[in-house]
């Protein structure tokens, strides 16, 4: 498509208000941790639902459910409260390259970060005049790898982006628990978090979009990437760029864009 700039907010800004709305929910992983009420239990629960988003969303609800299932329905006391036996609840989990004992590990490091550092905002939410999501991740990536029952083979399920990776499932997360509006979808529990610091998650429909929009030079999916995307999606709306997001991923998973 070749469009003004004026004419492209125009047309995001459509299929925003198209696809930013609840009945976004049932079929998508968000909707995991809108079965909760409790912050810590949403935080718990959107955490593992994002962690298992890479392939179909069906199977990725699926998987999310089974975890919470194994939880006993109650993420945050199971995560505060698990003994070595309650873990062993997690056993024989499997979602694709994804195990057990990578889910033992990952309740591991939510305790700590809740135990130890008052509440995992206090880890992964980006903090004043850091610009975007980076340093973040990169410090709940190094809580991860200090925990200890933290196996090695389980830092391949948290993104580093200052090895390239576009961390589209901690960004998608943080989309998730930091963006506020009214309409219902995302969460905006975080509140020392402002939604300018976030960077669009990327995947292979937000990117085909925006290539097809003219809003990406790069082919690769990576972090370089998402920070240049969200770049020009905030030059269309710079307090809340990640926004767009719900247009780029809809015109890709919904209209086959």
């Amino acid at each position: 498509m070749n469009l003004s700039a004026a004419e492209l907010k125009d047309f995001l800004e459509a299929k925003h208000d198209a696809y930013n709305r609840p009945d976004f929910i049932p079929l998508d992983p968000v909707s995991i941790p809108h079965r909760f009420s409790l912050k810590e239990d949403i935080e718990i629960a959107g955490f593992f639902a994002a962690t298992f988003a890479w392939g179909r969303r069906d199977l990725i609800i699926r998987a999310a459910n089974q975890v919470c299932a194994r939880m006993g329905e109650s993420p945050f006391d199971f995560v505060m409260q698990a003994g070595d036996a309650h873990l062993q609840e997690l056993e024989g989990f499997v979602y694709r390259t994804f195990q057990g004992i990578d889910a033992q590990g990952l309740v591991r490091t939510l305790r700590n970060a809740y135990t130890v550092h008052n509440g995992l905002e206090q880890v992964l939410a980006p903090r004043p005049g850091e610009s975007n999501t980076m340093a973040a991740i990169l410090r709940f990536r190094a809580l991860a790898l200090a925990t200890p029952g933290f196996q090695g083979r389980t830092q391949k399920h948290i993104a580093d982006p200052s090895a390239g990776s576009s961390a589209k499932r901690l960004n998608m997360y943080l989309r998730w628990m930091v963006r506020r509006d009214n309409r219902g979808v995302d969460f905006g529990l975080w509140t020392k978090a402002q939604p300018a610091q976030l960077i669009c998650p990327l995947d292979v429909h937000t990117g085909t979009s925006a290539r097809k929009l003219g809003m990406l030079s790069r082919k690769q999916d990576d972090w370089r990437s998402a920070v240049e995307l969200t770049d020009v999606l905030r030059s269309f709306d710079p307090e809340d760029p990640v926004k767009y997001d719900f247009s780029l991923f809809g015109l890709g998973i919904s209209e086959g864009f």
